[in-house]
Formats: C-alpha cells, sequence, structure tokens
C-alpha cells in the first residue's frame, strides 16, 4: 500500500478514497525523503505518470469588488462574475486582496455558501483565527483562489490553465482523495527526447506529459536519464 512516514495514521500513498481523510494539500513523506501532497480529483480520472495541475482558473472570479468590511471581521461579500460557483470551490482556498484599501493581503477561506448561480453575492467565512486586517471599501478588490489540491486535473496540451502542483502515482478515479507526488524521485511520461539533468517543464505536446524545459513554461523537475518519446522515466520532481 505504500506508508508515509507523516502524516501518523495517513492515507497510504497507493490507495483511494471517496472520504477525505487529511486536509487538502496536507504534505506527507514517505522514508525516502520523497514528499507527497493530498488532493481531490477533479472531474476526469487521473492517469499514472502524468503531470497534474490545478483546477483552471476562473477569471469571473478575479478582480470583485467587495462589500465594505471592518478590521476584525471574518467574513468577505463580493458579487462573483458570470461563472457560477459549485459547492466547496473555495473552501480551503485563497481570498487576495487586489488593490487597495488593503492590497497585499491574503485571507485562508474556511467555507463558502455552496452552489450559487453567476452574478449571484456570495460571502465567505475566514478560517478560523484569521480576520481582515485592513477595513475593506468598495475601492478594494478582491480575488479568489481554491485551493491549488482540489479537484486537480491533467494539464492540457500547450497552455496551461493554472500552475503544475505534482504527478499522478496511480490512477485515481474522479471526485476521489489521494496522493500527489511533488518532491523526489517519480515515473512521469515523458514528451520528446531530453538529456540526462535536463530541467523539464509543463506543458507538453502530449496531455499529462513534460519536456525539456523552454522560455517561461512552468519547470517541475530533472531528468534523471536520456529521454525516451512516449515512455515514463524518472524524474526528480521538485514542485514542493
Amino acid at each position: 500500500m505504500g506508508q508515509l512516514k507523516y502524516p501518523a495514521g495517513s492515507q497510504p500513498v497507493f490507495s483511494t478514497s471517496v472520504d477525505q481523510k487529511h486536509p487538502l494539500g496536507a504534505r506527507g513523506e514517505d522514508i525516502f525523503g520523497r514528499t507527497f501532497r493530498y488532493c481531490l480529483v477533479g472531474a476526469v480520472d487521473l492517469v499514472v505518470g502524468n503531470a497534474i495541475q490545478a483546477a483552471a482558473q476562473q477569471a469571473n472570479h478575479q478582480q470583485r469588488t467587495p462589500v465594505a468590511a471592518a478590521i476584525d471581521d471574518d467574513l468577505i461579500d463580493i458579487s462573483i462574475g458570470a461563472t457560477a460557483i459549485t459547492a466547496r470551490d473555495y473552501e480551503a482556498g485563497m481570498a487576495v486582496i487586489d488593490t487597495t484599501p488593503g492590497v497585499g493581503y491574503s485571507y485562508p477561506i474556511r467555507t463558502d455558501p455552496g452552489a450559487l448561480s453567476s452574478a449571484a453575492s456570495v460571502q465567505f467565512t475566514l478560517a478560523a483565527g484569521w480576520d481582515i486586517e485592513i477595513a475593506l471599501t468598495t475601492t478594494s478588490r478582491v480575488s479568489l483562489y481554491a485551493n491549488p489540491y482540489s479537484r486537480v486535473i491533467q494539464t492540457p496540451v500547450t497552455t496551461l490553465t493554472n500552475v503544475c502542483v505534482g504527478v499522478a502515482i496511480m490512477l485515481l478515479d474522479d471526485a476521489d482523495y489521494g496522493w500527489l507526488g511533488t518532491h523526489g524521485c517519480f515515473s512521469t511520461l515523458i514528451d520528446g527526447t531530453p538529456a540526462v539533468a535536463n530541467s523539464v517543464s509543463v506543458p507538453a505536446a502530449v496531455a499529462g506529459g513534460v519536456a525539456i524545459n523552454s522560455g517561461t513554461l512552468q519547470i517541475v523537475g530533472t531528468m534523471m536519464d536520456t529521454g525516451v518519446d512516449t515512455l515514463n522515466q524518472g524524474v526528480f520532481w521538485t514542485v514542493d
């Protein structure tokens, strides 16, 4: 099953669960020093060895105007744009203040109110112990970010729609909970023939693959042998 050194009593590495056993993003480590992150799979099964990214960004949930909020409030109230929110989209996510007053602050979200239609007014409760530090006004702007380990998906071809967060270490069914590899040697789908010790990045020309780093693409690790196109080979992952 593959046991982790921590967290204690953790869900085994090579297992899936329909019930959540750890907080999303919980970090585990095996006896070899490899690290893992706990995730919830999105609407499509994950393929072992594929690079995995956070759920696609929602542009209509960015730069939103909040209702005025006082210092020490633990709620952020905004109207969302033309994209609806489904239940738990932003649970354990983040509200980032990107326009003054309050610019530069980020607040962990404890709960969202569930499924809501587009253009609805939405009230988010901040995580326990977190309160508004600088009063918000209708001049402030709030951007919402889902937990990066919630509803993860395969990295697409050509253009990422969010940040790569790890590699699938086993087949994970849609809507199940399990672990991603994030640091250390993991079997990974290779696109092209990157040389040993070359940095590899995403996206590649094949969905879920990694390729020799190019330009400003996200580097996810380093080849541990000479790459062979379409094979799964050892990559030393460094996204965590």
